[in-house]
């Protein structure tokens, strides 16, 4: 036989134009391992759904997902989420995912009085349980007295325009008063938000959840995985359900005296439309606390803490975009431990520089050397950004700059190290100077330095976990410090939407702030950024 008879056959051109569709109604599951199909099958997506069971799909998963740690399989498979009635604290943890898309409840746009608040288990400390209701009930009486009277204020500063609709001129200042009010709600205040995310991000984020020191967070995790595992919620069940009894009656009408069990035709339609479905009951099962995270966010808080025990928390601006004069390993050492104090970026940066190489390397060792064999490297090992901001600004605003996903965020603990913040700096009128012409800024700050003495004295309490209590007090006034280290589209991207006047001013000013600071460092590029000047009177009317 020649050689010519092995030679394999030349790929032929085909005549089939592309096909391109949309796929509807498979299970999460079924859906990933369809497409994880493509990289081992030469099936297209309608055989490959065709013959894939739930059997095999766990099967599939549990070979190549668990066992070969085929990770981006689950990124594959997306599920969408309600979760309703956690705290304020508890959304800020759980929305803190970099590849995560969702919505919560609006503080501009609802009222949170009506959403009640949630408490933690003070156990025998019953000092500490009055004193954080009463707290949480002076907060709340704030919030509702500072929403009506800076309303009452607005609309005699703001007229209405003749052309706009009275219901639109009250929605917009409600709102407007709604952002002042906030600043008073409590992190205990209830709220609500729905989430699509993959289920490798599900399974990292009910990990980290579960790796959390506040209780109803390590709850919320368990739920989640509980959600995802066990039987989801049925839009259409109720409307199925009124269909098979339709063709139930129907059946037994021809076929007299006939029992459910004899009606055939139902019996398969209640097989296809009421199906128990399980979102993610393979990819998220085994999902538990993750020993890499608390044992490295205790080392490094001990590391932290000897190190800057001589070293008080330096004074800092609201923004600081502080350059780049570090090695990498200057810097991730610098990230870890600002990950697990509460200083500004550019002290601790400046600190660990001072130091010898061999402390720097023993303080990256102590964010690797628990990983496991899946673990991702913390995020703190995100380095090497051209431009990072460490900003200081109350946890209203933030919740607000959290959303900018493209950046590496590192949040510190929530404190009341930092004081907190006064809304507008009375350079808006939505600001300090609406509070005084209402009569009641006196009152606003005496309730927040109120809430912060509550929040250090259950603290100092007797709670099964004290320190995570009382956090639940502290309003959104209260200042968080956080990093966000980004490239510069990102970071035109923020100046640019967060300067924009139908912003709120709290991260209007931020985005103010972060545009100065990019024009005195880098006045090239900064003159192409499109920014709104945070100084000049806005019309509050325009939404």
């Amino acid at each position: 036989m020649s050689s010519k008879s092995f030679a394999p056959s030349a790929p032929t051109a085909s005549s089939a134009p592309t096909d391109v569709f949309a796929v509807h109604g498979a299970d999460p599951e079924v859906l990933a391992f369809a497409m994880a199909k493509y990289s081992r099958s030469a099936l297209s997506m309608r055989e490959s759904l065709r013959e894939i069971s739930s059997q095999r799909t766990e099967q599939f998963l549990n070979t190549f997902y668990f066992q070969y740690g085929h990770r981006s399989i689950a990124d594959l498979a997306h599920i969408a989420f309600a979760i309703e009635r956690l705290s304020l604290l508890a959304a800020i943890v759980l929305v803190d995912e970099q590849r995560w898309d969702g919505q919560e409840r609006s503080t501009r746009y609802q009222d949170f009085l009506k959403s009640g608040w949630f408490s933690p288990d003070f156990g025998a400390d019953d000092a500490s349980a009055t004193l954080y209701r009463e707290t949480i009930e002076n907060l709340y009486a704030a919030y509702s007295h500072t929403t009506a009277a800076v309303l009452e204020v607005l609309r005699r500063r703001v007229l209405r325009p003749e052309e706009m609709k009275p219901e639109a001129y009250e929605r917009t200042l409600r709102a407007r008063a709604f952002d002042v009010a906030r600043y008073l709600l409590p992190l205990a205040t209830n709220t609500s938000l729905g989430q699509i995310v993959s289920a490798r991000t599900l399974e990292t984020q009910v990990a980290r959840l579960l790796s959390h020191p506040a209780a109803e967070i390590r709850s919320l995790g368990e739920k989640l995985r509980d959600a995802a595992t066990g039987p989801a919620w049925n839009i259409n069940a109720q409307t199925a359900q009124a269909f098979i009894d339709k063709l139930s009656t129907f059946e037994k009408q021809g076929s007299e005296g006939a029992s459910v069990a004899e009606t055939p035709l139902a019996a398969e339609a209640a097989s296809l439309l009421t199906r128990e479905v399980r979102t993610a009951p393979t990819l998220v099962k085994y999902a538990q606390p993750n020993p890499y995270e608390i044992e490295t966010r205790r080392e490094l808080a001990q590391a932290a803490a000897e190190l800057f025990a001589s070293h008080p928390i330096a004074s800092a601006p609201l923004v600081d975009l502080v350059e780049r004069t570090e090695t990498l390993e200057v810097e991730l050492a610098a990230t870890l431990l600002y990950s697990a104090s509460h200083h500004p970026y550019r002290q601790i940066r400046d600190l660990a520089a001072s130091l010898p190489a061999s402390q720097i390397e023993e303080i990256i060792e102590l964010g690797l050397h628990r990983r496991g064999r899946h673990d991702e490297l913390l995020r703190a090992f995100h380095a090497g950004a051209a431009l990072r901001f460490d900003i200081l600004m109350d946890i209203g605003g933030f919740r607000d700059m959290h959303r900018h996903r493209r950046c590496t965020q590192i949040i510190q603990g929530f404190t009341t190290a930092h004081g907190f913040e006064l809304p507008g700096s009375g350079d808006l009128p939505a600001g300090i100077d609406i509070l005084a012409e209402a009569g009641i800024l006196e009152d606003f700050c005496s309730t927040m330095e109120s809430a912060h003495r509550a929040s250090q004295r259950i603290a100092a309490g007797s709670a099964p976990e004290p320190a995570e209590s009382a956090l639940y007090v502290l309003p959104l006034a209260t200042r968080v410090r956080s990093l966000f280290k980004m490239d510069f589209a990102e970071a035109q991207y923020i100046t640019e939407l967060r300067s924009a006047p139908a912003g709120h001013f709290s991260y209007r000013r931020v985005a103010w702030e972060m545009f100065l600071a990019l024009q005195r460092q880098h006045p090239s590029l900064a003159k192409h950024i499109r920014v709104t000047d945070f100084t000049q009177p806005i019309d509050i009317l325009k939404r």
